[in-house]
């Protein structure tokens, strides 16, 4: 079994998948009404527009996306400070690498991490 996508009630859909694509690289596969269809090789994410009420997220609920560097978590931690993306966390290592969280403007949770600094007993639990 392949994750297929994952899919995301936003009460603004537009401004939800303009950051997807412009900060995680998603690229626009196809609209309909207010919602999209976004493409990173592998998977999709769908990002449903909701009229009703702005979606309510389980407070530890989040995404993780993995970085080849220590350089590159820095780099993007910078550009989303400087873009007034909603932080959670400073950039941080638990031994499992170094990570930050933040939220996209539809509320959900990204941990956005490095496992290139992890500590030496944790290098032999990740898949390449």
């Amino acid at each position: 079994m392949k994750l297929n996508h994952l899919s995301f009630p936003s009460a603004n859909a537009a401004v939800t998948t303009q950051f997807f694509e412009r900060h995680l690289g998603f690229t626009v596969a196809g609209t309909w009404d207010k919602s999209a269809i976004l493409k990173r090789p592998g998977f999709d994410v769908v990002i449903e527009h909701v009229d009703d009420a702005i979606p309510q997220w389980p407070k530890n609920f989040h995404l993780g996306f993995e970085l080849p560097n220590l350089a590159a978590v820095h780099e993007l931690y910078a550009s989303f400070k400087e873009e007034g993306v909603q932080m959670e966390t400073e950039i941080f290592n638990n031994g499992r690498g170094s990570r930050f969280f933040c939220r996209e403007p539809g509320g959900v949770m990204f941990e956005i991490n490095t496992r290139s600094d992890a500590s030496e007993q944790y290098q032999g639990t990740f898949d390449d």
